[in-house]
């Protein structure tokens, strides 16, 4: 896919004959028939807050519109909490001049975005929240279509920490999910179009696993427990942390598993609702604080981990925020690091140290940027891999045909040359248009010339997109539509039942492919808009895209994907339940209860299971020998606890304390001497 031959610091350097030969240490593949999902007009956003003086510089709508960013959160965090629209006030915190509601509204439009609004949970009323509907939808016409109930609730105090505002005497859960309800209520009252977004906690992240006092499970448990069907999204936020010995950007894998997490969260309590109900990552920077802001390290997570969320099924990723002021300044890489969450300088100083120019770009908004050269609204994100765990690659299939690639070398120390491999796609002969950000680079900048479609040498700490125009009489279909998104109309322990909605023109027939990695395989075909697939393995995790074939053998573009997980036996001869008593964000207690339901009494147990996610791990035990090698988990019976009576007249139980660093999902499969258990919960 393209190969950019560029000197490490200095400028722009043809592809050379001998870069071109240069053995790579990296491959990257991507793979256009594997769909992740199609970029919606939200996609990228930014956060706007009231206490900011430049919310509304006419430069900003611009540049927003330069990055791509089409929604603006307002207004503003935690301010939300104790903000009132109606007179524009925040007791107990700053206003700045000019930040209205309408001021806001100029600016949104002007950028060509739309608003995600935080209604004031924390001293509000679900009256209060259905008159700014009023004012916004019915009053000014301004169509605003995303409320969210509150900021970050999960940080009121109910779990021993308390930095949101929340006035109400009940802090539980319980009572937020309630509340939820009845702001949703008179919300919808007043314009039945909007959508209504829940606050929940990023899984792996504090309070995350932790059981608050007289609660009945944590945070996200109890609060979908009661509103999943009430809701239209749910809200998270994620501040990955990092060092300059621990980069944010690295900890961007963690990242799939989190978000797999709530949407499992989603299907277990949303039912056949869970596919309408959308997943809004609304703050997202590298951290709170403490480490690099305003320089290269940060702009490269912005493109990662943006690009990462929206491919792994979050429908806006709104970087916090558009501008924050001087903080902690440091040199990184020989760059002054003004310690800034924002992506535009406000001018602030910190100590003897000013920013530059209000609204001069920093690194985060060149990432952001990067991401709106790679695809707009309607074009399909693709699979794509890297073999260096140095080098991250993106990949969307615009609407027009084109083939996009972003290659980040988060390498600081050197170059990396990269080769690229495509499935499902045919590059033309001619060199790709190439943009870059790279050190020394002021902006993301045209490098004719210095690629082609099979090799790319990324400068150190670089961004680089790719575009690449299709062979003449390749790629999808132009007789059939893409297929609608399948769903489950079925999942058993061994196999599962979909459907999908038709795609328009002559289809021959429909294919459903799983994923694995870059590659796919073939997993049923059918002529018409459903299909059984049989002989899965019990509690695995799958997913699919459904692609239409034309009379002429040509493929669709791929649907919309899907991922289930097979169950476990409805009858079996052993059952287990598995239970997470306690948990504290990264670490967690967990409780196992074995039953032997066969007709012989088992003398002397192991048990076996892996775990879903790469970051848990037993750390501890009681009642049972367990060793944790790897991933896998066996366990046995130790003194007294090693006899299952028959018929299930008996159960033994066993605990363990584990460590998570990222999601703590339950394990699938559980084996009692190699037979596979149903699961209970």
């Amino acid at each position: 896919m393209a190969a950019t031959a560029l000197a490490a610091l200095a400028g722009v350097l043809p592809l050379s004959s001998r870069a071109s030969a240069a053995a790579a240490d990296a491959t990257v593949t991507v793979n256009a028939d594997a769909g992740l999902g199609v970029l919606g007009p939200a996609a990228l956003g930014a956060n706007a807050a009231i206490w900011d003086a430049h919310m509304n510089d006419p430069e900003v709508a611009s540049l927003m519109k330069a990055a791509g960013v089409g929604a603006l959160r307002y207004p503003g965090g935690s301010y939300a909490d104790i903000y009132h629209w109606k007179d524009h006030s925040a007791p107990g915190g700053y206003v700045a001049p000019g930040t209205g509601f309408d001021d806001f509204m100029g600016t949104v439009k002007a950028a060509g975005a739309q608003p995600v609004i935080i209604a004031n949970y924390g001293s509000g009323t679900p009256e209060e929240a259905a008159d700014w509907v009023r004012y916004a939808n019915v009053t000014r016409h301004y169509g605003a279509q995303y409320w969210e109930i509150g900021n970050e609730i999960y940080g009121n105090g109910h779990y021993g920490s308390g930095w949101e505002n929340d006035t109400h005497a009940d802090k539980s859960p319980k009572e937020y999910a309630r509340q939820v309800k009845a702001y949703a209520a008179a919300m919808r009252a007043v314009d039945p179009t909007v959508r209504i977004g829940a606050v929940l906690t990023t899984p792996g992240n504090w309070p995350d696993g932790v059981i608050g006092s007289g609660d009945a499970g944590d945070w996200n448990h109890s609060v979908l427990a009661e509103v999943a069907h009430d809701i239209d999204f749910v809200s998270v936020h994620w501040y990955p942390g990092g060092s300059a010995d621990d980069p944010a950007v690295d900890k961007v894998a963690r990242l799939p598993g989190e978000l797999r997490e709530i949407r499992n969260l989603l299907d277990r309590y949303a039912g056949t609702d869970a596919a309408r109900i959308g997943i809004a990552m609304t703050e997202v920077n590298a951290s709170t604080g403490g480490t690099p802001f305003t320089t290269r390290p940060n702009g490269l997570f912005a493109a990662d981990a943006m690009m990462t969320a929206l491919e792994n099924g979050v429908f806006t990723v709104d970087w916090w925020d558009t501008h924050n002021g001087a903080g902690t300044v440091s040199t990184v890489d020989g760059e002054t690091d003004y310690g800034d969450m924002g992506m535009l300088s406000n001018a602030t100083c910190s100590g003897s140290v000013c920013e530059p120019a209000a609204n001069t770009p920093f690194a985060p908004y060149y990432g952001i940027k990067a991401l709106a050269a790679l695809g707009g609204a309607g074009d399909t994100m693709v699979a794509s891999g890297s073999s260096s765990p140095r080098v991250s690659a993106h990949a969307v299939e615009q609407a027009d045909g084109d083939l996009a690639v972003l290659l980040v070398n988060k390498d600081a120390g050197a170059a990396h040359t990269v080769d690229l491999d495509y499935a499902g796609f045919t590059p033309d002969r001619g060199a790709p248009a190439v943009l870059r950000w790279a050190p020394g680079d002021a902006d993301l900048v045209p490098a004719p010339g210095t690629a082609s479609s099979s090799r790319a040498v990324l400068p150190p700490s670089s961004l680089t997109v790719l575009t690449l125009h299709p062979q003449p009489d390749s790629g999808p279909s132009t007789q059939v539509g893409t297929p609608g998104t399948p769903r489950t109309t079925s999942v058993s322990d061994t196999s599962v039942d979909l459907s999908w909605p038709a795609a328009t023109g002559k289809v021959v027939r429909y294919g459903v492919y799983e994923q694995s990695g870059t590659g796919l395989r073939l997993l049923a075909e059918s002529t018409g808009t459903s299909v059984t697939v049989p002989n899965l393995p019990p509690g695995s995790v799958h997913t699919v895209n459904v692609l239409a074939t034309d009379a002429a053998g040509r493929l669709s573009r791929p649907s919309a994907p899907l991922t289930f997980t097979t169950g476990s036996p409805r009858r079996s001869t052993c059952a287990v339940e598995y239970r997470v008593t306690a948990g504290w964000g990264n670490g967690f207690v967990a409780a196992v209860t074995l039953t032997n339901l066969g007709p012989d009494p088992v003398d002397g147990w192991s048990l076996d299971f892996d775990w879903p996610d790469a970051g848990q791990s037993v750390t501890g035990a009681w009642n049972a020998e367990v060793t944790d090698d790897d991933g896998h988990v066996h366990a046995t019976g130790a003194d007294g606890n090693t006899r299952l009576a028959a018929d299930g007249a008996s159960t033994v139980s066993f605990g363990f304390t584990g460590a998570n660093d990222g999601p703590n999902p339950a394990p699938t499969v559980f084996r009692i001497n190699g037979t596979v258990c149903t699961t209970r919960s």
